[in-house]
């Protein structure tokens, strides 16, 4: 009930108001919406702005696009998912997966303006630190400048990788990027990986093993994206320095070393969170007053009009592309066809693509990896503790979107009071936490390290590791106290890393089903140099077998590996300042 001002309260506030103005300290009241200096130097206040730059993980006031889950940026346009939903629902979306985007596109500058956000909350905290007050220990300023430069480092890599060419600005600079007439203009002509690796490194020599909460970086954290930033720069010898010290005495936060989580469904299991396999994570919670704690930026993404029968989120958006389905058929002996047969013939998964739900419809038979349900939810197959998935009744348009639902980072039936935020327009706000980094990507990681210094033999004893975890029995998706599916896998045998070429081959392929819809592999495709011929591929594939969804789309090699740098921002500081990408 809204609080009444009397006529009575009304004139008394006014004559206090005239008193106040009688003295000169009336003039130097600080302005109430700003925190001064000495509240910011305190512990609390520079772990508020600590917070702060943690919590713009979830790209909060931006656009569901624009957080570093990178459901769009990594896997729509790796070919991990279509764009789903229907054809007129956030169709700004639809030039990514097609690569016909132009720099006025809004999501760009969304992204862009989130990445920076994040970029300015660290600098923030990194310039008020010097001035920090007699309770701030000198082991409260290592870490809080660790985990600031841990941070800092993380948003510019993001921003590196999504337009390659950036401004790179940080604490000593006044400047505020996207704001015409800043004190300084920061233009975009140097390449910032060596400011990337001087965030990380410093992270890594100042952070401690353990920190005190969940979801903190640590010194282990500093070195897996330390280390990632060296793959991406080619720097092999670096960066496997770094995965042996990780594999070797990787700690979690609670002191845990680190390994992979025995059942593939429990690495996504929100009951489950904050495991051994979790390297680097948000921190979600729901239902804490509002929504600002929970994570929304993967609210789309969820089943469309389920009804009872399954999760209520909204809105039948990422759906896996035909492509990623067939990806996990095995063979006879439960591994890959990595010559590209999955596609073709009997080898592709059966779908009910054009089938309603009330048609008959047998699941596919054939040999599958187990990770395929876990990751996708298709026909006939248990989603999670809801119900069997129905097919065309969970999705909002089979013709433009495909057969398929996302399955990760979905809460069960069971969780659904607990992790479902209700203070916000839907239930697919959550408090589920999102891995950005995992145990099994630095094991892939350091198998592509080991290939390329040469050891082949290690990179295939990494590979299998990932691999033995998803043949673990006790994991699969059970339907009747039966496997759901025919589940064949088993691990790679020598032959198939006897030659640098046939072991990356089967690296790459891992990555592709282990992480998939994990944000990884547009970004993948693009360092490893084959995104031109691996995504046209995918395209000339995906497009036939659905409407609208990518006409015209190709990708050009030498422009599309970057997105243009948004128009918007070279509005606003001038063509002299940031140079658009080639191509665009």
């Amino acid at each position: 009930m809204k609080k009444m001002i009397t006529k009575g309260t009304l004139m008394t506030l006014l004559f206090t108001f005239i008193a106040l103005a009688c003295k000169d300290s009336f003039l130097e009241v600080p302005p109430p919406s700003q925190l001064q200096n000495a509240d910011l130097t305190t512990k609390a206040g520079l772990e508020g702005l600590l917070i702060g730059t943690y919590a713009q993980l979830n790209g909060r006031g931006y656009s569901q696009t624009a957080s570093p889950t990178n459901w769009v940026y990594g896997s729509i346009m790796g070919g991990d998912a279509n764009k789903g939903s229907n054809a007129g629902d956030f169709n700004a979306i639809t030039p990514l997966q097609t690569y016909l985007i132009t720099p006025a596109n809004g999501e760009l500058n969304a992204r862009w303006q989130a990445l920076y956000e994040g970029v300015s909350r660290a600098n923030a905290l990194l310039r008020t630190l010097p001035d920090a007050g007699p309770s701030v220990t000198a082991d409260d300023k290592k870490r809080l400048g660790g985990e600031a430069r841990f941070l800092r480092g993380f948003y510019y890599f993001d921003l590196k990788r999504t337009f390659n060419m950036v401004p790179y600005v940080d604490e000593k600079v006044d400047y505020i990027v996207g704001v015409t007439n800043a004190v300084t203009q920061v233009p975009n002509t140097a390449d910032i990986w060596p400011q990337i690796e001087a965030d990380f490194k410093f992270a890594y020599e100042n952070l401690p093993e353990a920190q005190s909460q969940a979801g903190r970086a640590n010194k282990w954290a500093a070195a897996a994206a330390l280390a990632r930033t060296y793959m991406y720069e080619k720097k092999y010898a670096e960066a496997k320095a770094l995965y042996d010290l990780i594999i070797a005495n990787g700690k979690t936060t609670n002191g845990k070393k680190y390994g992979l989580v025995p059942q593939y469904a429990n690495v996504f299991n929100a009951d489950n969170e904050n495991h051994e396999e979790a390297i680097f994570s948000t921190q979600n919670v729901a239902n804490a007053g509002s929504s600002d704690a929970a994570s929304g930026d993967l609210n789309l993404n969820w089943p469309y009009n389920t009804g009872t029968s399954g999760p209520v989120g909204c809105c039948g958006f990422f759906q896996p592309s035909f492509e990623l389905g067939n990806s996990f058929r095995t063979d006879a002996n439960g591994l890959p066809l990595l010559d590209g047969s999955y596609n073709t013939g009997a080898n592709q998964l059966k779908t009910d693509q054009s089938l309603g739900s009330k048609d008959a419809f047998t699941p596919d038979a054939g040999n599958l990896d187990p990770r395929l349900d876990h990751s996708i939810g298709r026909r006939g197959i248990p989603y999670l503790d809801w119900s069997i998935h129905p097919g065309q009744d969970w999705i909002r348009d089979q013709a433009f979107g495909g057969p398929y639902t996302n399955k990760k980072y979905i809460y069960y039936k069971s969780q659904e009071s607990k992790f479902a935020d209700v203070s916000n327009w839907t239930k697919g706000w959550t408090g589920i936490n999102i891995l950005l980094i995992r145990y099994a990507d630095v094991l892939l990681m350091a198998a592509e390290a080991e290939i390329e210094v040469g050891s082949l033999e290690k990179a295939r004893q990494y590979t299998n590791l990932v691999r033995a975890r998803a043949a673990n029995p006790t994991g699969f998706v059970m339907n009747n106290g039966a496997a759901a599916a025919k589940y064949v896998i088993n691990q790679y045998p020598a032959s198939a890393f006897a030659s640098k070429e046939t072991a990356r081959t089967a690296v790459r392929f891992e990555r592709k089903l282990e992480l998939s819809g994990e944000g990884h592999r547009f970004f993948d495709l693009v360092r490893w140099g084959i995104a031109a011929p691996a995504l046209n591929a995918f395209l000339a594939y995906e497009r036939p077998k659905l409407s609208n969804a990518y006409s015209g789309a190709t990708f050009t090699a030498g422009k599309n590996e970057y997105l243009p740098i948004p128009q918007t921002q070279i509005d606003l500081q001038g063509t002299s300042i940031l140079k658009q990408n080639p191509g665009y």
